[in-house]
């Protein structure tokens, strides 16, 4: 009896040191597409190529699952029906963002915490109206509604948003319209580029969004392509954490996405991901020395929104090997040497297949420090000569481009030799990783839905909606 009495005593303290821990600063990463494949890839080529003892920053958090991504629509999501279950905690049809599947408006975590007190940012590595940020302020019935996602981003009342454009600022002809305007009468401070944001920041600006470039391109240049003048998400976790500890240091949410995994993904260029998993951790380590700075008020949350790709290590046909130090040698992303070719082709200049050899050689190590087989230098040949030579070759669509024949058929040797496989060129109904630290972080241990994340946040921050 006495012991029965002890054991529920325990328990009973456990449960209110678990209420007790209110965290006033939370974090929250959603890296687009990223799937358990992707994790363990960058992983791997932390410790085996890099050399590093210390795993991944996310996989340093004491606690670590999976959760289920499936939609009310379909049993693989989209980034909208996903986003509005990780904001809202609201299961919704594909494309539909911040609203239930009868379309009544639900409003995500950012919203009830800014309600009560909450500094908020958003922040992404691809357009701020796209679908996930999007979920933590819209309500529409479609992710391609970009005006109207746009005007309410500035109705949003938040503190901070980054991103590399907004596509709702021009009409169907090109024009522009009065959105930049209606968020500027909102208050909001508009920056283009890290420069521009840099001449403002120590001045008193308590609503400010940052965009890349005032002719930004979809998504922020990739890690890969160390493209100059591209903000990094490193240097936009910094600015969201500098501004809100301004404007908002008693309290605040931060909800980061890294959406370049995602548009690397699509096209299973396996290189680019790894080295885009790589820098968003960079950013979950910023928000990781705040914690260890707050280590009783602050909670960090990482996960992913979907797979993309199904990557995994591993490939069809082939030895059971592994050689990601391949990787070293790309110095390109897919969609770089797709922009390439198309740019070589336009020029009218011939090229022999030995000249491109020499090209592949440079910017992937093919045919010099990464060894391509007899079989497969034919088969690259042959695909060369038919977008080169012939210009008979076939494309490849994915959701954000298409790739001639032949630049797909370069990256699945390189895939091949790295030892890196996919199922698809779109999203997966896999397991997404859940990664969290700090107070109440013990609350998503366990098998989660996507729809539970949101909502242990509330219950932790002893917000109610």
């Amino acid at each position: 009896m006495r012991k029965l009495i002890f054991t529920t005593l325990v328990l009973l303290g456990l449960t209110l040191t678990a209420h007790a821990a209110q965290p006033k600063y939370v974090f929250y990463f959603i890296g687009d597409g990223m799937g358990l494949g992707h994790v363990l890839s960058a992983e791997t080529y932390n410790r085996t190529v890099l050399g590093n003892k210390e795993h991944l920053t996310m996989l340093q958090f004491p606690v670590a699952t999976v959760c289920t991504s499936y939609s009310a629509s379909s049993k693989i999501t989209d980034s909208a029906a996903a986003g509005t279950a990780l904001s809202t905690g609201t299961k919704t049809r594909n494309y539909m963002l911040g609203m239930d599947p009868d379309t009544v408006a639900c409003y995500s975590i950012a919203k009830h915490l800014k309600d009560n007190g909450y500094g908020v940012a958003i922040a992404t590595s691809v357009p701020i109206d796209d679908a996930t940020p999007g979920a933590f302020y819209t309500h529409v019935k479609n992710r391609k509604l970009f005006y109207e996602i746009g005007l309410d981003l500035a109705k949003s009342g938040y503190d901070f948003f980054a991103g590399t454009m907004l596509r709702g600022r021009k009409d169907s002809e090109g024009k522009e319209n009065d959105l930049m305007k209606t968020i500027k009468k909102n208050g909001y401070t508009v920056s283009f580029g890290a420069d521009e944001y840099n001449k403002v920041r120590g001045k008193k600006h308590p609503k400010m969004l940052l965009l890349s470039a005032e002719n930004g391109k979809g998504h922020n240049g990739f890690t890969i392509d160390s493209v100059a003048g591209d903000l990094k998400l490193e240097f936009i976790t910094s600015a969201c954490i500098e501004h809100l500890q301004k404007y908002s240091p008693d309290k605040f949410f931060v909800m980061v996405e890294g959406g370049n995994i995602d548009w690397a993904a699509h096209a299973n260029d396996g290189g680019t991901v790894v080295k885009e998993i790589l820098n968003f951790d960079k950013s979950i380590a910023l928000a990781y020395e705040f914690y260890k700075q707050h280590p009783d008020e602050t909670l960090i949350v990482v996960t992913a929104d979907h797979n993309t790709g199904g990557m995994a290590l591993g490939v069809k046909k082939g030895p059971h090997e592994v050689d990601l130090s391949v990787f070293d040698y790309q110095r390109t992303s897919l969609e770089s040497f797709q922009s390439y070719c198309i740019e070589r082709q336009k020029s009218g200049k011939s090229i022999t297949w030995e000249e491109m050899k020499e090209i592949l050689s440079a910017k992937l190590g093919l045919f010099g420090a990464v060894k391509v087989s007899e079989k497969r230098e034919k088969a690259l040949q042959e695909s060369f000569n038919r977008t080169f030579v012939t210009h008979n070759g076939g494309d490849e669509q994915t959701l954000y481009a298409t790739f001639s024949e032949f630049v797909k058929e370069v990256f699945d040797v390189q895939n091949h030799c790295a030892g890196i496989g996919w199922t698809s060129y779109s999203h997966t109904g896999d397991f997404t990783p859940v990664y969290a630290v700090g107070a109440g972080a013990e609350a998503f241990s366990g098998l989660r839905d996507n729809t539970d994340l949101p909502k242990i946040i509330l219950e932790l921050t002893g917000v109610k909606k």
